[in-house]
């Protein structure tokens, strides 16, 4: 049976793709934060998903998830390791508070480090025993290729995430390792009623204020008619498992690809940004 690991996976992406691998026959190990969590999806999924509670911003924690499943896997390689868990913080960049952004960048981009750091060897299989190397597969967003307002500090994040990205596969050539980026558009997750809750107050009297309901409005109508979080983990699935992966799957999980992806990647960014500007009621 292979075996996988999937941080984040409390609800959202991660939760689909838990179940979808779990169905597909694999092992996942996936982390949550609270022992409750851990508790119903174990209740939920059955034995072949194995909690593991750490915070992937937590260096000696993920360690330590990393010696608890090599001594599970009694010398089996992984298979692959999903770098999912994320968060996302609106706010106007010029007010945003810098600790906020740190904590955004620490998540998003720091985290997916740490575990891969932790996880690694793990992946790197044994030839001769029949064990070929593993995947990592990184989540992103269409928000790692194309930028708009109020979301900054994640965009920053995913951006970063991409080319951390390239950067891994690359030097993973020399284990056999590969990495996948999978880059979404909207998806019907948890996230969107946290965006409805978000409180943008603090930022109700600045200059921006009058297009942050619409912009919550957008987003969470993105995310409504986005896909399913098990959409993504048949994506998930096929990346880990494809004979030839492509390095980024991005058009076939963004949905109403041509407005919201062909688009904005092929006009000129200064049309692109009166586009924008308009849509948010802004004059020049």
């Amino acid at each position: 049976m292979k075996s996988v690991v999937v941080t984040g996976v409390s609800t959202g992406i991660g939760m689909g793709a838990t179940k979808v691998l779990v169905e597909k026959g694999f092992r996942v190990y996936g982390s949550v934060r609270r022992q409750a969590d851990a508790d119903r999806l174990s209740s939920e999924l059955g034995p072949r998903f194995r909690p593991l509670i750490f915070d992937i911003t937590d260096e000696d924690a993920a360690r330590r998830a990393a010696s608890s499943v090599e001594s599970m896997l009694e010398g089996e390689a992984l298979a692959g390791l999903v770098n999912n868990a994320g968060v996302a913080m609106p706010a106007p960049l010029i007010y945003q508070p810098i600790g906020e952004f740190k904590h955004q960048l620490e998540v998003n981009l720091v985290g997916p480090l740490i575990v891969t750091q932790a996880f690694v060897r793990l992946l790197r299989g044994d030839r001769g025993k029949g064990s070929a190397p593993g995947r990592i597969v990184n989540i992103s967003s269409i928000g790692g290729k194309i930028a708009g307002p109020f979301i900054g500090a994640y965009h920053a994040s995913k951006f970063g995430l991409e080319g951390l990205s390239d950067c891994l596969r690359r030097e993973l050539l020399l284990h056999g390792i590969d990495v996948i980026v999978i880059g979404p558009g909207g998806v019907r997750t948890a996230i969107w009623d946290k965006a409805k809750e978000a409180d943008m107050s603090a930022y109700a009297a600045t200059e921006y204020g009058p297009s942050l309901e619409p912009f919550r409005t957008y987003m969470m109508n993105t995310g409504l008619g986005g896909h399913s979080p098990e959409y993504l983990g048949r994506v998930i699935h096929k990346a880990l498992t494809a004979r030839h992966p492509k390095t980024r799957y991005g058009f076939s999980v963004v949905p109403h690809p041509l407005a919201a992806w062909v688009l904005p990647r092929i006009l000129p960014a200064r049309m692109l940004d009166r586009i924008i500007a308009g849509s948010m009621g802004w004059k020049k």
